[in-house]
């Protein structure tokens, strides 16, 4: 019987603390399954300033199985996934976090559900064990992102912890734009879906690297690739101010002429002056985020350059390059 060959695609940036430990976890699980698949561990360094990339090396060192990219900076996960899929050889693709948030035990799950027929297994978390005000953002921000997207469905309490086939990598291969949101990419491309539930874990060391700013920006991402929702308000929004604005402004006339009533003062000049400005300055920046990614696409900038391969320099116009020399 052939072997089909899985790819596990981790990002890693700054992860020294945990890395061991998740290689430890990870073999733990894959081992037994030697017999049946042919591994290829693919780690994506991206532009990490601790010794994970030294850390990756000693791994590659002592396990054929490992491969990696060194990222020439740091383009943020999106870019690094995206970097990923485009060197990962295997028949399907597991992403998974070096974090040990995402149990590595759920993947055989994963490839039984990938030799029923589905295309895209995606991990489905159930439990979260976090504060109760970012559970609550949490379950805030997906149901209206999940309100917003026009045209795909996206799937709730999923994360980039799943199996894709070589169809569906090929798929997100083909899509370059720069400013990405994968979450929503999984969705867009379509193919034949399942889920497993899982309970998401604590890291197993180290720190987060998703702070505040930085999940905004996600966040903000997600809304903007995806929907045009946002436009459409603001529109809506303009078209209701401008009608309630006349509709007061006939009312005041009359009531001024018939009754002989003054008109309001400052008071209520300075009110509407304030949230008239208010509502153009938003408006303002919602047509800003779209423009900025529109003028950021137009460059036509490859989306990463890559340092090296497995140690050996790589040319900066092979960015789009499909194999990894083992």
């Amino acid at each position: 019987m052939n072997k089909k060959r899985v790819t596990l695609l981790v990002p890693a940036y700054n992860e020294e603390e945990v890395l061991p430990l998740f290689y430890n976890e990870l073999t733990k699980v894959i081992n037994p399954l030697e017999e049946y698949y042919e591994w290829e561990i693919l780690f994506i360094n991206d532009g990490s300033s601790d010794h994970t990339l030294d850390i990756i090396q000693e791994l590659r060192y002592k396990d054929s199985r490992v491969n990696y990219i060194d990222m020439s900076r740091n383009y943020g996960k999106e870019i690094g996934m995206l970097a990923g899929f485009d060197h990962a050889t295997g028949d399907c693709v597991i992403t998974l976090d070096a974090d040990l948030q995402e149990p590595p035990e759920i993947i055989p799950l994963m490839l039984n559900k990938w030799h029923e027929g589905y295309d895209d297994v995606y991990g489905r978390r159930c439990e979260r064990r976090q504060s109760v005000l970012k559970k609550a953002s949490s379950r805030l921000y997906h149901r209206m992102l999940a309100g917003m997207s026009t045209d795909i469905d996206l799937s709730a309490n999923s994360g980039d912890f799943r199996l894709l086939d070589r169809k569906c990598v090929d798929a997100i291969r083909a899509l370059r734009e720069t400013q990405r949101y994968t979450k929503g990419m999984y969705e867009w491309i379509g193919f034949r879906k399942a889920p497993i539930d899982y309970d998401i874990h604590k890291r197993a060391a180290g720190q987060s690297k998703w702070s505040v700013p930085a999940l905004m920006r996600l966040a903000v991402d997600g809304i903007t690739s995806h929907s045009v929702l946002p436009l459409r308000l603001a529109s809506y929004m303009g078209l209701t101010v401008s009608v309630a604005a006349f509709a007061y402004l006939a009312f005041v006339l009359v009531k001024a002429i018939l009754w002989g009533d003054p008109v309001s003062g400052y008071p209520t000049i300075v009110s509407l002056i304030l949230f008239l400005g208010g509502f153009i300055l938003l408006a303002l920046g919602i047509i800003g985020e779209y423009l900025g990614r529109i003028f950021l696409e137009t460059k036509q900038r490859p989306p990463y350059f890559v340092n090296s391969i497995n140690g050996k320099n790589h040319s900066a116009t092979d960015h789009k390059s499909t194999t990894i020399s083992l």
